[in-house]
C-alpha cells in the first residue's frame, strides 16, 4: 500500500489481507514440496497428510474472499486500494489451486508406489517440480516486496517449465511403449507432471496480478502458456 490512510484501522484490514496471502503462499508450497517427496520416497503417511492439509487453503481462499467483499462494501476502495483487495482475491484463487494440484499428486502415491520406476523418472518430475516451487517462492517475495522487477524473469522461466514437461512427457511415453506393465504408474506419473507445469502456470499468474496490483497496467498477453506434449507422436524423435 502506497498511501496512509486516516482511519488506521483501513490499513491494518488491508495488511491483515496480506498477511492471510503470505500465509497461503507458505502452505501452498509446502504442500507441493511433501507432495513430490511422497512421490519421489513412496512415502503414503507424508501423501495423506498432504491430501489433509489442502482443507487450510480452502479455508484461506473462503476468508479472504469474505472478508475483500466486507472490505470493499464498507470502504468503497479506489485506485490502488481496490486494485489490492481485488488483487487478493485473484491471488488466493490461485494459491488454492496450487493446494488442489499438490493434493492431486499426493492422491497417486499408492498407485505409482506399487510398482517402483526408474530412479531417472523421479529424478525428472524432481527438477520439474524444483523449478515450479522455485517460480512460485520467487513471486510470492515479489508480492512481499512489490519488486516488479523481476517479473518479465518469470514470464520468461514458465517456458523453460513447459520445455521440461514435454521432455519427461516424451520419456514417460517411451517407457510404456518399452514395457507393458509401465502404462499404468507412467499414466499417474504423467498426471503429475502435468500438475506440476500447471503450478508454473498459476505462479506466473500470481506475477501479473502483482504487476497490475503495484502499476494499474496489465502485462501484454502474449507470453508462452502452452506445453508442447500435445505434439508428442509414439514414435517421433522430436515435438516441434
Amino acid at each position: 500500500m502506497n498511501s496512509q490512510h486516516i482511519v488506521r484501522a483501513y490499513d491494518d484490514e488491508l495488511a491483515t489481507l496480506g498477511n492471510r496471502i503470505a500465509a497461503m503462499g507458505g502452505h501452498a508450497e509446502r504442500m507441493v514440496d511433501e507432495a513430490v517427496g511422497a512421490l519421489i520416497n513412496a512415502d503414503v503417511a507424508l501423501a495423506r497428510k498432504v491430501i489433509a492439509d489442502d482443507i487450510v487453503l480452502d479455508e484461506g481462499q473462503r476468508w479472504i474472499d469474505d472478508r475483500a467483499i466486507l472490505l470493499i462494501a464498507k470502504r468503497q476502495p479506489m485506485a490502488d486500494d481496490l486494485r489490492e483487495i481485488i488483487g487478493t482475491i485473484r491471488i488466493a484463487a490461485d494459491l488454492e489451486r496450487v493446494g488442489d494440484l499438490g493434493k492431486s499428486i499426493a492422491k497417486r502415491v499408492v498407485a505409482v508406489s506399487d510398482t517402483r520406476q526408474p530412479v531417472q523418472l523421479f529424478r525428472g518430475l524432481e527438477a520439474l517440480a524444483t523449478l515450479a516451487l522455485t517460480q512460485l517462492k520467487q513471486v510470492l517475495d515479489v508480492y512481499a516486496s512489490r519488486s516488479i522487477g523481476a517479473i518479465a524473469f518469470m514470464r520468461d522461466r514458465d517456458e523453460e517449465i513447459d520445455a521440461m514437461y514435454t521432455s519427461l512427457f516424451r520419456e514417460l511415453l517411451t517407457y510404456m511403449m518399452e514395457d507393458p506393465r509401465n502404462i499404468s504408474p507412467c499414466t499417474h506419473l504423467l498426471f503429475c507432471a502435468k500438475n506440476i507445469e500447471r503450478i508454473g502456470d498459476h505462479a506466473t499468474n500470481i506475477a501479473e496480478t502483482v504487476y497490475y496490483v503495484v502499476t494499474g497496467e496489465q502485462l501484454p498477453l502474449e507470453r508462452p502458456k502452452e506445453d508442447k506434449s500435445h505434439r508428442v507422436v509414439l514414435g517421433s524423435s522430436s515435438a516441434s
